[in-house]
């Protein structure tokens, strides 16, 4: 089984957060990195104001069910460190993006070590983000819609990168 991490960066929705949680849990990610302005649950040494700590806590574990006690997560305002320490650790990072050069995951034999960065909800990952990447990945799309609920397209990636 491949080595898989998470990095949710920019989300906006503690029940994502938390359905990510669960998800990346479930099917035997790693870590999950929670980056930029993305909620967390509450950690030692949180700056926030308690009554803020703990709204969001409960709003995350509502859909998490536990899995923020489980799976390993750690919080960082900064992505870019996160993303250098894991490219130092040999990860090969992988924006889950539709873009000009992205790869049809499908298609896609990932590496033993792989980190799967999620974006925004809607907007995506940013563009100077996608710099830092070492690679883009898209899920084809068969209907109507362009693009999948994020928490399903995170697990959609995993599953492929875990047992692919």
């Amino acid at each position: 089984m491949r080595n898989v991490i998470v990095i949710a960066h920019n989300l906006r929705s503690t029940h994502n957060v938390g359905s990510l949680l669960r998800t990346a849990e479930g099917i035997g990610a790693r870590q999950v990195y929670l980056t930029g302005y993305t909620p967390h649950p509450a950690t030692d040494g949180d700056q926030r104001l308690p009554h803020i700590q703990r709204k969001l806590t409960n709003a995350i574990h509502k859909t998490a069910l536990g899995a923020e006690s489980s799976i390993p997560w750690t919080y960082s305002e900064e992505l870019t460190s996160v993303i250098e320490h894991l490219q130092d650790s040999g990860y090969t990072i992988a924006a889950l993006e539709q873009t000009a050069s992205s790869l049809s995951l499908p298609n896609y034999t990932p590496p033993q070590k792989i980190a799967l960065l999620l974006g925004r909800e809607v907007e995506g990952i940013e563009p100077e983000v996608l710099k830092l990447c070492d690679i883009c990945l898209e899920i084809p799309m068969a209907g109507k819609k362009e693009s999948f609920n994020v928490v399903q397209a995170a697990a959609m990636a995993l599953y492929h990168c875990i047992f692919a």
